[in-house]
């Protein structure tokens, strides 16, 4: 641990120089948040040594990243999306701060909830609001929750298989593989979005163990979050919530009754927040199939990198027949063979990793379905529901490899299961072998032994 604060020190002190006030303000956020971070997942753990250790190590490089794109202007490059989600917060900074440059129309505009990733200007708003106009300070905090992200997988895996193998092989992966630090380290909503989906999913687990006001009232902010920076990622994990409490992990009367008022509860509070009604429109808007099929096309054609241009989805023959390519593609590409430029070229080490890791991950998942069904169905059904729309409307090979880590995050939990599976059996043929061997030795004594 000393090592990792003083890796932050010596990375800190010539950038405070070169780029002194704004780094100076994105280190005291990340050094608030980070710190508060850092206190609530060494609370709930008794492995404090290593959750802080990864978690400090995986905020380095995501700010050591984010630092990079920052100092030679690689937004445009890595996420273009970070100078809108500026240029909103920014005016929703400026009109709370009573400023004549930022018009009600403007404000209007940046802070309507039925367009989507509202949240996301609210959040930048917010930043801004209190420290000033400071990208680099917004982009420092979706770092710290990015970082976060590791140990929140480290107690959903633990929860699901109590296995510290399983566990800490997770939280690794989510913290070091190279499309989480991409996206997390910027300002863009990715990170977040994985956060909360992990932080959802988790208090659905601790629910369904012991009854906590505290659990009710993160999960219902959560996915009060989740449909406030993508909306329709809000479906599958309510379904994937009410269908975790109707199934349970007990049959007893009692505990169906104990899910049934949790259930209450957290739909109360989303009608109370206005998540229920912001869902039933965005539904409405944007729900119907030939609305899809204008947003996929408009992903296809738009960029040199679209697959199944012609593929029509506004009829139900036409969405369920995309499937079997688009489910390629999503979980596949970018393919080797199709890479046509850098920004493409550069992933290839990752998608070879990723192919690498596939049998492990049908392996944890059968071993899943088999022994933890219960526990793991919430995190199997929203990965089925949100594989099966990502692989309807998605046209695009950069989209979807972007958006693939907000299912990777719970796939790798099964890799991790995998390949506890694969280790721990290639231990048993090792103990078998030198067994075998012991015994021909003691047979070779005894039959030495006998000549003699």
């Amino acid at each position: 641990m000393t090592y990792v604060v003083w890796g932050f020190v010596l990375l800190a002190l010539p950038l405070f120089l070169v780029l002194f006030p704004d780094v100076a303000a994105a280190y005291l956020l990340v050094f608030l948040t980070a710190g508060l971070a850092l206190f609530l997942v060494r609370h709930f753990t008794e492995e404090k040594k290593f959750i802080t250790i990864l978690f400090l190590t995986a905020l380095g490089v995501r700010l050591l990243f984010g630092l990079l794109v920052h100092v030679f202007e690689w937004r445009e490059f890595f996420g273009g999306d970070a100078r809108a989600y500026h240029l909103f917060g920014g005016l929703i900074a400026d009109y709370w701060h009573g400023s004549p440059i930022a018009t009600r129309e403007a404000y209007d505009l940046a802070t309507a909830t039925l367009r989507p990733g509202w949240g996301m200007n609210y959040l930048v708003g917010a930043i801004y609001y209190l420290g000033g106009k400071n990208i680099l300070a917004a982009q420092s905090f979706c770092a710290v929750v990015g970082a976060a992200t590791a140990p929140v997988v480290y107690f959903c895996a633990m929860k699901v298989f109590g296995n510290k193998n399983v566990a800490r092989n997770s939280a690794l992966l989510i913290a070091f593989f190279p499309s989480f630090i991409i996206w997390s380290a910027q300002l863009l909503k990715d990170g977040l979005i994985i956060f909360l989906l992990v932080l959802a999913i988790t208090m659905v687990l601790q629910l369904q163990e012991k009854i906590s006001y505290a659990a009710i009232a993160v999960l219902v902010l959560s996915m009060f979050g989740i449909i406030s920076l993508r909306f329709y990622i809000f479906y599958m994990v309510a379904v994937a919530v009410a269908g975790s409490f109707l199934i349970g992990v007990s049959a007893n009367s009692a505990s169906i009754l104990k899910r049934s008022a949790i259930l209450v509860v957290i739909a109360v509070s989303l009608t109370y927040l206005g998540v229920i009604r912001n869902a039933e429109v965005n539904l409405e808007r944007y729900g119907d199939l030939e609305r899809l099929q204008l947003n996929r096309m408009g992903l296809a054609k738009g960029t040199g990198s679209g697959y199944n241009e012609d593929v029509d989805i506004s009829t139900t023959e036409g969405a369920i027949s995309t499937i079997p390519i688009g489910f390629a593609y999503l979980m596949l590409a970018p393919f080797p063979w199709e890479m046509t430029n850098f920004r493409q070229a550069i992933t290839l080490p990752e998608v070879l990793a990723w192919w690498a890791m596939i049998p492990l991950l049908i392996s944890g998942i059968i071993f899943s379905f088999r022994h933890r069904l219960r526990s793991a169905f919430p995190i199997l059904i929203f990965s089925i529901l949100l594989t099966l729309s990502y692989s309807i409307f998605q046209g695009n090979v950069g989209t979807a490899y972007r958006q693939r880590t907000q299912i990777q995050v719970f796939l790798f939990i099964f890799i991790a299961v995998g390949w506890e599976l694969w280790r721990e059996k290639r231990e048993d043929r090792r103990n078998e072998k030198v067994l075998r061997e012991k015994k021909f030795d003691e047979r070779l004594r005894h039959g030495s032994e006998v000549l003699s």
